[in-house]
């Protein structure tokens, strides 16, 4: 292989190209430069943000966070400043690190989304992509999810048409008919899905007879939900083999990456474990390369879904 152009990791989601395929997920690394002391934002795939409303959010009561034997429950509650004053104030200093930025929205009625679309019409050339957040509150549908239905999901997905980069539904593992959701969004105008969101849960303190969140549950994240997450990539490339999917679910190591790219995934986003070690995107980048060049594998590609072709001895 010619090392001047050997790029292994060279990632194609739809019409947006990357360097890598690893990405920090949203919610796990700020809405701006937070992790710019610990690594170089330019060294990942893209940065996801923390999901923006169009109206500045405070998010929910404490406590907020609580660790899990295998994860960790969080009910932050979407908190952020609003869409507007991040374009002006918080996205500048992103773009002077030289990192690709993805864009997550959310809201908690169509009018919310079509609002905040109006405002991603013309944004640089460095956010390129936006991540519909539609596993969020929906107050429209007496305080179900948009992505807890493919009528709904598929509603989003329209109302954000204005959008003028690729859009990528974030949805939501608490339901029975994911791959019904994936092919709506599909259908719809989508670009790509983003499998998996949190699973629904909570704690409980036993001397205090309470939820130990300020706000009762919250969304389970980290190791414990990687087998959801993968068996979810893993049956919506099934279903629809040619559409990009982007997973993310306890994905700590090369090897974690490499299962949801064998299950179907183009991408990955480490989330949860950014907390643990904030260098963690740097060293599966790294590792991954490796084993790529172990293995003999040109690019990346040529593994994804490969899982489906052989069964187990």
């Amino acid at each position: 292989m010619n090392p001047e152009t050997y790029q292994p990791l060279l990632t194609e989601i739809g019409e947006t190209t990357l360097q890598n395929p690893v990405m920090l997920a949203s919610g796990t690394a700020g809405h701006g430069t937070e992790l710019s002391s610990s690594i170089n934002l330019a060294s990942v795939g893209a940065f996801i943000v923390k999901s923006l409303a169009v109206f500045e959010w405070e998010g929910n009561k404490a406590p907020r966070l609580h660790e899990t034997p295998s994860g960790m429950l969080n009910s932050v509650g979407l908190q952020g400043p609003g869409l507007s004053y991040w374009i002006q104030e918080i996205l500048p200093s992103l773009v002077t690190h030289g990192t690709k930025v993805v864009l997550s929205i959310w809201g908690r009625t169509l009018d919310d989304y079509s609002g905040a679309a109006a405002l991603c019409t013309d944004l640089p050339p460095e956010v390129i992509a936006v991540e519909l957040n539609i596993s969020c509150p929906n107050i429209e549908n007496r305080g179900k999810m948009f992505a807890h239905s493919p009528e709904s999901a598929k509603l989003v997905i329209e109302a954000t048409e204005s959008i003028s980069v690729p859009r990528w539904a974030k949805l939501s593992p608490n339901v029975t008919n994911l791959v019904e959701v994936a092919v709506a969004v599909k259908d719809a105008g989508a670009d790509a899905v983003t499998l998996i969101n949190t699973l629904m849960g909570m704690a409980i303190d036993v001397d205090k007879r309470a939820p130990k969140l300020g706000a009762g549950g919250g969304g389970l994240s980290g190791p414990a939900i990687r087998p959801v997450a993968i068996r979810s990539v893993y049956e919506v490339h099934q279903a629809l083999p040619d559409f990009p999917i982007i997973g993310v679910g306890g994905i700590a190591s090369a090897n974690h990456a490499l299962e949801f790219l064998m299950a179907g995934a183009t991408a990955i986003q480490i989330g949860t474990a950014n907390f643990a070690n904030p260098k963690i995107s740097e060293k599966v980048i790294k590792d991954l390369l490796k084993w790529c060049e172990d293995n003999e594998i040109s690019n990346l590609r040529e593994i994804v879904g490969s899982a489906h072709n052989s069964k187990p001895e």
